[in-house]
């Protein structure tokens, strides 16, 4: 039972039924802008929290874990990445990892809601202090019409960095998209969408894994990792190859990088990819149908 004697912040997930609270100091913002609500709080105990709609989208304790396994697990999967999409992404944590690969010359950041990234600025300053880099390019447009315009073959990769699959999130977890974004890829070109919970969340797992396919990507793979805040505390990752099966990662590279990190490492790379049976199986099933 929730102490009365405190103010909390609470996530309810009503299909999962389960919630999640924080214990709070202060509200800091609050804005309803043209695609959603965002609200700003300061916890007790998981620093600033960032919310959207009523779902959190980060806090500064434990938003490591995502960014970094969006961003280096593929990056270390393509073979030499130099061109890099960032669909969503709007809080620049996920565009500051891409940033510390000395070998990406580009990165285009392509966010619906510019006060996403504004706000960001403010209250999570540390997750943008790669903003100015000449290397970064900010877009505030619609992400979809950004992959569906954009030139063949262009890309090296791509990160979806998404909200839930409704509002403004709902068509990037779709074929449509997912053929688009196939098109833009280069040789050896990599997608790499979060994928929610696999404790909650397998149908929809499933569902992307088979839209991927359907959308011509030869291989598929799920990554999954911790994260406290959100639903289950257990997320994931799934990448999408364009023309190959995904068959390993740059080890040597991995273990060699000219930067910190605080949770991704070789040994993580590779766990992140073992499966339990449930999510296996699953997967298999998916594959077996494009055998």
């Amino acid at each position: 039972m929730l102490s009365s004697d405190k103010k909390w912040f609470s996530e309810e997930c009503g299909e999962c039924g389960s919630a999640f609270s924080l214990t709070l100091k202060e509200k800091l913002h609050e804005e309803t802008t043209p695609f959603q609500t965002i609200a700003i709080y300061d916890t007790e105990t998981f620093g600033k929290l960032m919310t959207i709609d009523g779902f959190v989208m980060l806090t500064t304790r434990d938003n490591f874990l995502y960014h970094e396994m969006m961003s280096h697990p593929v990056l270390l999967t393509h073979p030499s990445p130099k061109r890099v999409l960032i669909i969503g992404g709007g809080d620049c944590g996920t565009l500051r990892e891409v940033l510390r690969h000395p070998g990406v010359e580009l990165a285009q950041q392509v966010e619906i809601d510019e006060r996403v990234t504004r706000l960001a600025e403010v209250h999570f300053p540390e997750l943008c202090e790669s903003n100015a880099d000449p290397r970064a390019e900010l877009h505030f447009v619609d992400g979809l019409k950004w992959v569906a315009d954009a030139a063949d073959g262009y890309y090296d990769v791509i990160i979806v960095d998404s909200t839930d699959p409704v509002g403004p999130a709902e068509g990037l977890f779709g074929e449509k998209f997912y053929r688009n974004c196939h098109r833009i890829l280069g040789a050896h070109g990599l997608l790499v969408h979060q994928s929610e919970s696999p404790l909650f969340h397998m149908k929809l797992l499933t569902a992307m894994h088979r839209a991927m396919r359907n959308a011509g990507y030869q291989g598929v793979q799920t990554l999954h990792y911790p994260q406290p805040v959100y639903p289950s505390g257990w997320w994931s990752a799934t990448i999408a190859r364009k023309d190959g099966q995904i068959d390993g990662f740059r080890e040597a590279a991995a273990a060699a990088l000219p930067f910190d990190t605080l949770y991704y490492n070789v040994g993580v790379h590779k766990g992140a990819t073992a499966l339990p049976t449930f999510m296996q199986k699953a997967f298999d099933a998916v594959a077996a149908e494009f055998a």
